[in-house]
């Protein structure tokens, strides 16, 4: 029982200690050591050629969508007047002009 008493006793004393232990100080690290160097610089330059190339191909593929958006806005247009034409009175026009869904506008409009 006089066993079981001081391992009681020593975890009490344990848990009720209050002291708080002292950080060690930390060396300072060399500052040429926690550069970068040459691989980080590789990397980001790496990551800034490769968002560069995506943004210019981006901007490309976009004005090539306008640019084949306008030229089936024109090609609607002159569709839409050589119809308008036929369907007037003494037109030279020998019927309706349709533009199928499938129809491409011209390559000249095309990059």
């Amino acid at each position: 029982m006089h066993y079981a008493a001081a391992h009681l006793t020593t975890a009490f004393l344990w848990l009720a200690d209050d002291s708080t232990p002292t950080p060690s100080v930390a060396p300072t690290p060399d500052p040429d050591s926690v550069t970068p160097g040459i691989l980080g610089f590789v990397i980001t330059l790496g990551v800034t050629l490769g968002a560069v190339v995506l943004i210019i191909d981006m901007v490309r593929r976009i004005r090539r969508v306008n640019l084949r958006q306008q030229a089936k806005e024109k090609v609607d247009a002159e569709v839409a007047a050589a119809a308008a034409a036929s369907s007037r009175p003494g037109g030279k026009g020998k019927g309706k002009i349709t533009r199928g869904a499938d129809d491409e506008p011209p390559d000249s409009y095309v990059l």
